[in-house]
């Protein structure tokens, strides 16, 4: 199936709503989230290779926010340790639908795959030796993030990891200026408009609040986590891995 090309935002909007996981969304994400998070096939494959160095034998691997499954399926084709499963979590029916077809095309078997449509926040982390969540803590409520992180170190063994990538601000307006910029100047290569820039930036200011590294770092060390670091950043889109 050849991919859609994101024109949501393309017209102008009389009445602006904010943004959803919906059957919009669904239909042309691949094209959306290549377009609009630098580095984003990088971090997707990059995620696999820190799932193969740390899953652990007999352990769940979650993908938290699994949108199509893109981390699910990187994750399957690197992981090699014996009698580990993927769970992916996403809370958009239409998301998970299209998941699974996606799943079921893919011709790597050796790693089990259960996709789940639920709240993240309602699912049991336990067993765990890899947590991902992948560009998805932004959309939970800034208040709500602290307990969903101590429940994930909670359920990780030890030696386990959680990937957390995100869109990242900055607290001096210099910076944070700087990489709006940058951001928007890599959005206008590939190829949208100024208008679609700006409506989309007012779908998503009130369900998707990003935090400062030092924010993420300080939440990571409170949850109970050994270390954090930063081993993927592009402007104002980072990754971290944070070891239990």
């Amino acid at each position: 199936m050849s991919k859609k090309t994101d024109a949501i935002y393309a017209a102008p909007l009389q009445h602006m709503i904010d943004f959803q996981f919906d059957e919009r969304v669904v239909s042309v994400f691949p094209d959306m989230i290549q377009r609009s998070v630098p580095g984003y096939g990088l971090i997707i494959t990059n995620i696999g290779i820190l799932a193969g160095k740390y899953a652990q034998a007999g352990s769940h691997c979650y993908d938290l926010g699994c949108s199509l499954g893109a981390v699910t399926l990187a994750m399957r084709q690197r992981i090699t340790r014996p009698d580990c499963d993927i769970i992916a979590v996403d809370n958009s029916p239409a998301m998970i639908e299209r998941g699974r077809e996606l799943l079921a095309l893919d011709t790597v078997p050796t790693v089990p795959v259960t996709m789940i449509c639920a709240d993240l926040q309602d699912v049991t982390i336990e067993n765990a030796s890899v947590v991902v969540l992948n560009f998805t803590l932004q959309f939970v409520p800034p208040l709500e993030r602290l307990a969903l992180i101590q429940r994930i170190h909670a359920g990780l063994r030890p030696g386990g990891v959680l990937i957390l990538s995100e869109k990242v601000a900055f607290s001096e307006p210099g910076r944070q200026q700087f990489h709006e910029e940058l951001h928007h100047d890599f959005k206008r290569a590939n190829g949208y408009s100024d208008l679609e820039i700006s409506q989309k930036r007012s779908a998503l200011e009130k369900v998707m609040i990003p935090e400062t590294l030092a924010s993420h770092r300080s939440r990571l060390q409170a949850a109970g986590f050994s270390s954090s670091d930063l081993w993927f950043q592009c402007f104002n889109f980072a990754s971290l891995v944070a070891i239990k």
